[in-house]
C-alpha cells in the first residue's frame, strides 16, 4: 500500500494493524558523466517496486524521499543536499511523525551510501527518545547490504561492493533506462580501494575521482542489471518478511 494514496482513516487503520511502514530513502547528486543525477531514487524505486508486488498490502509504503545526504558531491553541478545534521533532523522527524501516527516498525530503507551513517543514527537517537517502550522496532536498512554481495551469480561480475555510478550501477540503469545512459566507452575506471579502510575517513568524491564516478562503468551490461534487480529485490523482501513476523517485543524472533 502506498500511503500517499490512502486517506488519513486508511492510514490509521493500517497502525492500528500494526502494519510495517517503510520510508525508502536515496538522493539527487551527479553519477559521473554518464548517468543521470536521479540514478539513486531511480533504483532504488525499482526495489521498492518489485519488492511492494510481493508483499502486497502487507506494508505500507512512505514516498520515496528523494533530498539526501550529499555534501561529498557538491563539487558537481546538479547535486541536491541537505547538509548532515539537517538530514538527520529530517530523518529524525520523520520517525517521529510516524510514531505519533501509531506505526510500530518502521524502517527507513536506502539507496544511497551517504545517507548511510545519518539514517542509522536517526533511528538509534529515536529509540534512545522512546527507551521506554518495548513494542518499538526501529530500523534502517541500505538495499544492497541485505544480503550477499552478488559476485556469485551469472553474468560476471567485476566488482565485489557497490562503489558509485560503476559497474553494478551502470549496468542497473542500463536495464531501467538505458536512454539516460551515455557512452560508457573513454570512460577510464577509478579504483575502489582506500589505504584507510579500517578507519572511517573523510572525503569528498573530488578526493578520489575527477570525473565523480568510482569502479569500472565499463563493465556494465543490462543483463548484469536485471540480476542484480532480482537480487536485490529479493534481499528486501525476505528483509521485509522479517519485519513482518516480528513477535513485537523481543529482540529476535
Amino acid at each position: 500500500m502506498r500511503l500517499q494514496d490512502m486517506s488519513w482513516p486508511s492510514v490509521a487503520s493500517a497502525s492500528s494493524r500494526d502494519l510495517p511502514v517503510v520510508a525508502p530513502i536515496a538522493a539527487v547528486e551527479q553519477h559521473g558523466v554518464h548517468l543521470p543525477v536521479f540514478t539513486d531514487s531511480m533504483l532504488l524505486g525499482e526495489v521498492v517496486r518489485r519488492a511492494s508486488e510481493r508483499l502486497g498490502d502487507r506494508v505500507v509504503w512512505a514516498p520515496l524521499l528523494w533530498f539526501g545526504n550529499s555534501h561529498h558531491h557538491l563539487d558537481f553541478t546538479g547535486t541536491l543536499s541537505a547538509s548532515p545534521r539537517t538530514y538527520l533532523d529530517m530523518l529524525s522527524d520523520l520517525i517521529e511523525n510516524l510514531l505519533t501516527h501509531g506505526f510500530r516498525r518502521i524502517v527507513l530503507l536506502n539507496g544511497h551510501g551517504g545517507n548511510i551513517t545519518p539514517a542509522n543514527q536517526a533511528v538509534f537517537e529515536a529509540r534512545q527518545r522512546h527507551r521506554r517502550r518495548s513494542d518499538l522496532l526501529l530500523l534502517s536498512a541500505t538495499y544492497w547490504l541485505l544480503g550477499e554481495q552478488p559476485v556469485d551469480m551469472g553474468p560476471k561480475f567485476v566488482q565485489k561492493s557497490m562503489g558509485h555510478a560503476c559497474e553494478w550501477e551502470t549496468s542497473m540503469v542500463l536495464k531501467l533506462a538505458p536512454e539516460l545512459v551515455a557512452d560508457l566507452e573513454p570512460i577510464d575506471p577509478v579504483p575502489m580501494g582506500d589505504a584507510f579502510a579500517q578507519a572511517s575517513r573523510g572525503w569528498t568524491t573530488k578526493d578520489r575521482s575527477e570525473a565523480g564516478h568510482i569502479g569500472d562503468p565499463r563493465r556494465a551490461t543490462a543483463e548484469k542489471g536485471e540480476a542484480l534487480f532480482r537480487r536485490f529485490a529479493d534481499d528486501a523482501t525476505a528483509f521485509l518478511e522479517r519485519v513482518i513476523t516480528w513477535d513485537g517485543s523481543s529482540w529476535g524472533n
